[in-house]
């Protein structure tokens, strides 16, 4: 039995179920809001931390979401796998999660986080710093995605980490006109059937975004 305790408007917690989406995996979903005291409780039992998304495998917890579809991977799949069996190529597929989840996710959380701040707490310079760092982000993937429709080839883990963090990157520091290349990648993920149900599923949450949802996508 898998159980999934996630919130579906979290940028993580939907890189995990887009992976259980493309393994047609059976999972029970624990909702983690305030009014699920009980799923929170449970959370904070095997994790402290309170950090999300947690899958619970017959009883075994495992945390963070790579280590998740590393797990999902290795004892779960169905069809084709996230991460390649071939070494080198799979080495290319985390370095990819990693640069999605360092150089995309981190500086729009950190603009997310400062806009959290009361006012007169913000930071202007961390925020521009942020907005830098997505914008040569943005760069080095508009090359690298030149000539391919997905992050390495076929789509695997790193597309699941893309998804999410290209998602909420967007509306959060807009990529628009300057790198058609990782604007065309959003587009093609957010059309990936896993995805889009994700997107979907969090559609009710949109207006927990500190920023204002756009209206869109």
């Amino acid at each position: 039995m898998l159980e999934l305790y996630a919130h579906p408007f979290s940028s993580y917690s939907q890189k995990v179920l887009t992976a259980l989406y493309e393994y047609h995996l059976d999972f029970d979903f624990r909702m983690l809001s305030p009014d699920q005291p009980a799923n929170m409780a449970a959370l904070a039992a095997v994790w402290p931390f309170r950090k999300f998304p947690v899958l619970i495998d017959n009883g075994t917890p495992l945390r963070e979401a790579t280590i998740i579809v590393e797990h999902l991977t290795l004892h779960h799949a169905a069809g084709a796998p996230l991460i390649p069996a071939d070494a080198t190529a799979a080495l290319d597929v985390r370095f990819m999660d990693r640069f999605f989840d360092i150089y995309i996710a981190t500086p729009q959380q950190r603009i997310i986080y400062n806009a959290l701040r009361p006012e007169g707490q913000r930071d202007p310079l961390g925020d521009d710093e942020a907005r830098a760092g997505l914008d040569t982000a943005y760069a080095w993937l508009d090359g690298r995605m030149a000539g391919l429709e997905w992050a390495c080839g076929d789509f695997s883990l790193a597309d699941c980490s893309a998804a999410p963090q290209l998602f909420y990157a967007d509306w959060t520091h807009p990529i628009g006109d300057r790198f058609p290349n990782v604007t065309a990648y959003r587009q093609r993920l957010l059309a990936r059937p896993s995805f889009a149900r994700c997107v979907e599923e969090a559609r009710p949450h949109r207006p927990l975004f500190p920023l204002g949802a756009p209206d869109r996508d």
